[in-house]
């Protein structure tokens, strides 16, 4: 599985929102020169994560966007199918192309298992491996996703 630019600004986005003192708003441009992110289309993902009940907009001179849950209850799985990104290992296989039924059937649990995990890893799992990574590189001064 592989994230095209729109999955991958889309979970920066998200992280970027659990860093949040009290998971309060953000605005895009905040979020955009954080991470490093092209603000227009920023703004397309967060109304795609908005319709998916991930996000919440506030209105308003402090406004911007918030987690609509806390990290923990949001998974990779449901960002990603948020902005229509494919969770499968192999999008494009074609099971009846396949050599044999046992081929077909391994991609087919591997593709199950995939998913599965996908769904199960959350916003507060990511920001973890994130520090620990960073820790491990001797990094502790900022924290960019």
């Amino acid at each position: 599985m592989k994230l095209s630019r729109k999955g991958q600004y889309s979970v920066k986005a998200m992280l970027d929102l659990s860093l949040q003192p009290g998971y309060g708003p953000a605005s895009v441009r905040a979020i955009a020169q954080r991470q490093d992110l092209p603000a227009p289309y920023l703004e397309k993902l967060l109304i795609q994560l908005r319709r998916a009940n991930l996000v919440i907009s506030v209105r308003g001179s402090q406004g911007g966007y918030r987690l609509a849950k806390p990290p923990q209850a949001i998974s990779l799985g449901s960002i990603l199918e948020a902005v229509g990104e494919s969770i499968e290992m192999l999008s494009d296989f074609d099971r009846h192309a396949a050599e044999d039924w046992v081929t077909a059937l391994v991609w087919e649990r591997l593709n199950r298992k995939v998913r599965d995990f996908v769904f199960t890893l959350t916003l507060e799992d990511l920001y973890f491996d994130a520090r620990s990574r960073q820790a491990s590189q001797g990094d502790q001064t900022t924290f960019i996703i």
